[in-house]
């Protein structure tokens, strides 16, 4: 599959979702100091864009099943680059808020529409492969975009925001190469006449109510909010425990995203097989807490750094699976609604993860933080087996 030039552009496309949070990380510390800006005020702008994306993808999936995914994708790409690069003249706090909360409705678009035209183009056990491919690529660039902005930050702030133009390459790219089959017409020009449009519109809300899928939707939500404490959290803890610098903390966590990586391209695919997708899930989350678990105990770099990559692989198994469990119980119509609302609900989780925990941080200490995300990881695994009870993977269709 890595020779298919159409999933080539997806992930590349896909990678994207990383960079909008990427290019800003690294240089806040500059922005604030040379713009005499807030430093509680202006931490929001590497966290807004993950609300405006939670916000706009799952409207983007649903658009991008009525009109067409690729309609909706070349547009998203230049508005991308058009507000992220926007971000590098801006020298006051609001309206460069402004564009990165711009910024994430456009990547929400993206989303929404790349992992559509993947759920669509892909089917069966080439759609988990595609989908693990997709969580590998996003791990590497979690370690290759902050790299490349701090590097280009290093020379000024606003250099690093010319990397939001990669995106530009890539509408032409995309314009060429990705040219799926989408319906002959759209949905929304004779739903009021057509059974089967009216079917569709009947069909996703049924799909998003159903049990199943909320919990999905949680366990997604849960998934990225335990990951992205991770980032925040592990750091931390190796700072005060061990006076790490930056460069052994940046190995530890480009470690765990080379776990991802790995575990995402090469071991998910026959874990699956072996296991199917809830149990694939359920091991995952159970590799996920163990290492939580083990942290704290852990007092030396040597033995840090392999837990880190044990991290990495859990959540390199627990993200393809639950994506493709999603994407197995919706039709091919609704594949850019479905999976939009997963990524919108990692999004939340996300936004909503640093909230969350900080007051179990502030009251308890860092080390219960890591045993509070074991437990939500395992209550987590047990709400997705429990769908084991059922069939899950049968389809909502269009009669």
């Amino acid at each position: 599959m890595w020779r298919d030039s159409r999933l080539q552009v997806l992930l590349a496309i896909g990678s994207l979702t990383v960079m909008a949070g990427a290019v800003i990380a690294p240089n806040l510390p500059e922005i604030i100091h040379q713009l005499h800006f807030n430093p509680g005020l202006a931490g929001s702008l590497v966290s807004l864009h993950f609300l405006t994306v939670a916000l706009s993808v799952p409207l983007f999936g649903i658009l991008a099943d009525g009109v067409g995914a690729l309609p909706v994708l070349v547009p998203a790409l230049v508005f991308y680059a058009l507000f992220g690069v926007a971000g590098a003249a801006m020298s006051d706090l609001i309206p460069l808020m402004v564009t990165r909360g711009l910024l994430g409705i456009a990547t929400g678009a993206i989303t929404a529409a790349s992992l559509g035209l993947m759920g669509k183009l892909y089917q069966g056990e080439a759609r988990s492969q595609a989908l693990a491919y997709a969580a590998s690529t996003i791990s590497l660039a979690n370690i290759v975009y902050p790299l490349l902005a701090g590097w280009l930050g290093s020379f000024s702030w606003r250099w690093a925001f010319c990397l939001y133009g990669l995106a530009l390459p890539l509408v032409i790219a995309a314009s060429a190469i990705l040219q799926h089959q989408p319906a002959s017409r759209s949905h929304w020009t004779t739903a009021s006449s057509d059974p089967a449009i009216a079917s569709l519109s009947n069909a996703l809300p049924q799909l998003l109510r159903h049990p199943h899928t909320l919990q999905l939707l949680l366990a997604l939500a849960t998934t990225s909010g335990i990951v992205y404490a991770s980032i925040v959290y592990i750091p931390l803890y190796m700072r005060t425990t061990l006076a790490a610098n930056t460069i052994l903390i940046g190995i530890v966590l480009a470690s765990k995203a080379m776990g991802a990586t790995l575990t995402s391209a090469l071991g998910t695919r026959s874990i699956v097989k072996r296991c199917g997708h809830l149990g694939a899930i359920a091991l995952g989350y159970g590799v996920i807490a163990f290492s939580l678990i083990l942290l704290p105990q852990l007092h030396q770099f040597s033995l840090i750094l392999p837990t880190a990559v044990l991290f990495g692989m859990g959540f390199g198994i627990v993200v393809p699976s639950l994506y493709g469990t999603l994407s197995h119980r919706a039709s091919i119509q609704l594949q850019s609604s479905i999976l939009a609302a997963g990524t919108g609900s990692a999004f939340i989780g996300q936004f909503l993860s640093p909230i969350l925990l900080a007051p179990v941080l502030i009251k308890f200490g860092i080390s219960t933080v890591f045993y509070t995300t074991a437990i939500i990881a395992l209550s987590a695994g047990l709400l997705v087996t429990r769908l084991g009870q059922d069939k899950v993977g049968s389809a909502i269709v269009i009669k």
